[in-house]
């Protein structure tokens, strides 16, 4: 990355500012800006989210912001209610709360002398979703949204289930959570008289984010609120949509292409859960400079031609050898003037008997049952790309399910879109899942996983009202794939492979399930995009630029890994994943912190009831001879008909004499109805 020094205007930092609220509440800022906007305003960018801007996001945020302010805006990093140094409780994601909050906050940003009255609003992750549901209710202020890794749709296309079917990810997100929103704000901006009791408070009110979240099994009200897509047209203001490949997040992008009737834009790289000027796999590109050519738009009115360019620009991957990790995806950006496409085809491939061809043969009856361990190689649902979460090689996975292979491609196919499976099937049980994987097999047999999706059969006709399936009764049911854009190499074959578990990326049934499905009447829908001439002249992207970033000293470096194991005497799968991102020092503040996070999960091959999931959390936070230590662990099992789970949480204070004492304790278990799933 090149960084950037010398902007066109002198940059000020307002380490801190606190945003009052009707209630009494104050929300606590960073704010960069340029010197002179008080004689000079400027337009406002504002993101809003609760990760701690003083300690947790304050590296990325030095890179972006101040970028953003040396070149004539008003950036504010805000943390949400209960979150950093601000006031109140967090309570959980996405409340209405949270919006009526940032729609004060936005009227008192526009208001003050430094801002020319014109706000915008980005984010990844949880501040792209919140900057699509405050743009959906609409503030005059509210200009125009960047949103990264976000989505439309809470419930069909988020951590939490997919396709009906819960997602471990769910648990794995709640339990980081847990651990996240435990720390206490920073005495030094909210004062030596008033840290301790605003910590103590958020302990005693923390809120059960996987009771909350696995307390709704199905699409009702609760997902409902904050999904864009209930009604698009809420939306009245431009919409930047961004996504990488290798993040679970990517399916937004076409859709709300394809739905919001505002000026719109659609960008997908080959990035996990990053912003692309920073995002692996590579290529990374130079996105801020990108946001300033949309910004400059909406915000300032200026002509930067970013409109004139096509509304959907993607990366068009290659074949690479499959691994955990990959620094770069070899491909190429490719452009699509609308969406959706005119120009895509559907290129049906007929389920045969271990085949894919392009006419049916005769209706053969296929059976199988999967191991409960199939998809040790999936990696996980939201990679960030740390170097063992990435799909890896699928051979072992694809031996263990029902495959079907094209012949050698004669010449070289490029998809992009969402493929979908239709089957015709029959299960021997009430409930059941198939999971479907797309993959790219080499000449040697090395097995790439291209895209894949999961469906809770209950959830057949939609996630509002499952049903339970009749065992042995004939079903068609269609499979959606994650959107993708790959191309198989000539000489390669495309692959589909179905299973009835996928662990553990999500949930397995209650009981083992055969699986009947009827070949030659089973198909897959692929879209492929011819290519296109104008391909070549698309303008690169220039390389990746930012602000010089944060001073800080590396105290215990990161330490990533995962370890697969199976004992030969009980049939059990063990996997265990270290994130633990070590100790630094932010050494203008004087502030050290950490997090150490262990995942670990088993199965039995033979009894989806020995699922189990636990997450244990430390993070750490000091000053000096000030020190606070907050612990939590998370443990998910189930029966057949309930979910069960324990949440502990400690939090341990150091005083001036060194001496460590427990402040808080508390630990709950609860039991949760399983509800089809």
């Amino acid at each position: 990355m090149k960084i950037v020094k010398d902007f066109p205007r002198r940059v000020r930092e307002i380490e801190n500012l606190f945003i009052p609220l009707s209630d009494g509440c104050r929300l606590a800022a960073r704010v960069w800006l340029p010197e002179d906007a008080e004689r000079d305003p400027v337009p406002a960018i504002v993101e809003y989210i609760p990760y701690r801007k003083r300690d947790g996001t304050v590296e990325r945020d030095q890179i972006m912001h101040p970028y953003f302010a040396g070149h004539g805006y008003a950036v504010l990093r805000i943390d949400l209610r209960g979150s950093g140094e601000s006031d109140g409780i967090l309570r959980d994601e996405y409340l209405k709360q949270e919006q009526d909050d940032c729609l004060e906050a936005l009227r008192w940003i526009a208001a003050q002398p430094w801002c020319s009255g014109a706000v915008g609003m980005m984010g990844i992750s949880w501040g792209g979703f919140n900057a699509l549901q405050v743009a959906a209710r609409r503030p005059p202020e509210l200009k125009a949204v960047i949103t990264a890794c976000s989505t439309d749709d809470r419930y069909a296309d988020d951590v939490h289930y997919m396709g009906g079917c819960l997602l471990l990810e769910n648990a794995a997100w709640a339990a980081a959570m847990f651990c996240y929103a435990s720390p206490p704000p920073d005495p030094v901006l909210v004062g030596e008289d008033r840290w301790r009791a605003m910590w103590l408070e958020r302990l005693e009110n923390m809120p059960l984010w996987l009771e909350n979240w696995l307390s709704h099994q199905r699409r009702d009200a609760y997902w409902r609120h904050g999904s864009v897509c209930e009604n698009y047209a809420d939306i009245q203001c431009p919409v930047y949509a961004v996504g990488g490949w290798a993040d679970g997040y990517s399916n937004a992008v076409p859709r709300l292409l394809a739905n919001l009737q505002v000026p719109r834009k659609g960008l997908i790289g080959p990035w996990s859960h990053a912003w692309p000027h920073s995002g692996e796999p590579g290529p990374a590109i130079g996105f801020l400079q990108e946001c300033l050519r949309w910004w400059d738009r909406w915000l300032k009115g200026i002509e930067t031609g970013i409109m004139d360019e096509p509304i959907y620009r993607v990366w068009m991957q290659e074949w690479v050898p499959p691994r955990a990790f990959h620094a770069e995806r070899p491909g190429r950006w490719v452009a699509e003037p609308a969406w959706p496409s005119p120009s895509i085809e559907t290129k049906r491939l007929v389920l045969n008997p271990g085949r894919l061809d392009d006419r049916p043969g005769a209706e053969v009856v296929l059976t199988h049952r999967s191991p409960q361990s199939v998809g040790q190689a999936a990696g996980t649902w939201c990679p960030y790309a740390t170097g063992t979460d990435l799909d890896d090689e699928q051979r072992e996975d694809d031996a263990l399910s029902l495959t079907f292979d094209s012949a050698p491609l004669e010449e070289r196919l490029e998809i992009l879109g969402a493929p979908a499976v239709k089957l015709e099937l029959s299960v021997d049980q009430p409930v059941a899942l198939v999971a479907v994987r797309l993959c790219d097999v080499d000449p040697l047999g090395s097995s790439l996983r291209v895209t894949y999706g999961v469906l809770n059969l209950t959830h057949r006709d939609g996630h509002a009202e499952p049903q339970p399936l009749e065992p042995g009764t004939r079903y068609r049911i269609r499979v959606p794939l994650n959107d993708i854009a790959h191309a198989f190499p000539r000489g390669h074959r495309i692959r589909i492979a179905v299973s009835t578990s996928y662990w553990p990326l999500v949930w397995p049934a209650p009981r083992p399930v055969t699986l009947t499905l009827f070949a030659g009447a089973s198909h897959l829908d692929l879209p492929v995009r011819p290519p296109r001439t104008e391909d070549a002249a698309l303008p690169p992207f220039p390389g990746p630029e930012g602000a010089p970033p944060l001073a800080v000293t590396v105290l215990q470096p990161p330490e990533r890994g995962r370890r697969v194991r199976y004992g030969l005497a009980t049939g059990e799968h063990r996997m265990t994943v270290l994130n633990h991102d070590g100790e630094r020092r932010i050494d203008a503040l004087d502030l050290t912190g950490g997090s150490w996070n262990v995942e670990r999960y088993r199965i039995r091959s033979d009894d989806p009831l020995s699922a189990r999931a636990a997450f244990d959390w430390t993070l750490t936070m000091g000053r000096g001879v000030w020190r606070v230590r907050t612990e939590t662990r998370t443990v998910l099992t189930c029966t057949a008909d309930r979910f069960r789970m324990r949440l502990d949480l400690d939090a341990y204070e150091r005083d001036a004499e060194g001496a460590e004492r427990r402040v808080f304790c508390r630990s709950w278990e609860r039991e949760i109805a399983r509800d089809l799933v």
